[in-house]
């Protein structure tokens, strides 16, 4: 059976997904953001094989999500550290806490609190537009067609 190229859709959800849909890359992504950076600290902390973290590390790094960097020489360690590609996706992971905070945490709340740095308070990630500056949800916005949707369509028309 092939495997579906969610990247070689038009669509910018599914070319996430492609990067990071499967689901030991958030968690991956999770653990280097907060400073669990090498292999072992991983794999021991998410209970992840080590073929699928190897598999997961290698496909993040040929992203462009994570760089890896040598520590040791004898015998050969790396860690990894997030790009800003990488950092830009633990925004969107933090989007993610939100609603699971909101909606799976129960009776006990959160597991893990953030405190902003500009303010030093607890909170949480809320979205707003970038030109107004209003919050931002689902039914606040209309989908409309963008340049790629018309580059895409030219692209279909013209390939064999």
């Amino acid at each position: 059976m092939q495997r579906t190229r969610f990247g070689d859709m038009a669509c910018s959800i599914a070319r996430t997904m492609d990067v990071i849909g499967e689901p030991w890359s958030p968690l991956i992504l999770r653990n280097i953001y907060v400073g669990i950076t090498r292999f072992e600290q991983i794999q021991q902390g998410l209970g992840i094989s080590r073929k699928v973290l190897a598999e997961r590390l290698r496909w993040l790094v040929e992203n462009g999500v994570l760089e890896r960097q040598e520590y040791s020489s004898r015998p050969p360690r790396h860690e990894y550290t997030l790009t800003v590609k990488g950092l830009e996706l633990c925004d969107l992971l933090l989007v993610m806490v939100r609603w699971g905070d909101r909606w799976t945490a129960g009776e006990a709340g959160p597991p893990v609190l953030y405190r902003h740095h500009a303010c030093g308070e607890i909170s949480h990630v809320e979205l707003h537009c970038s030109v107004c500056d209003q919050p931002m949800h689902a039914t606040d916005v209309d989908v409309l067609p963008g340049p790629g949707a018309e580059a895409e369509e030219t692209s279909a028309r013209t390939s064999p």
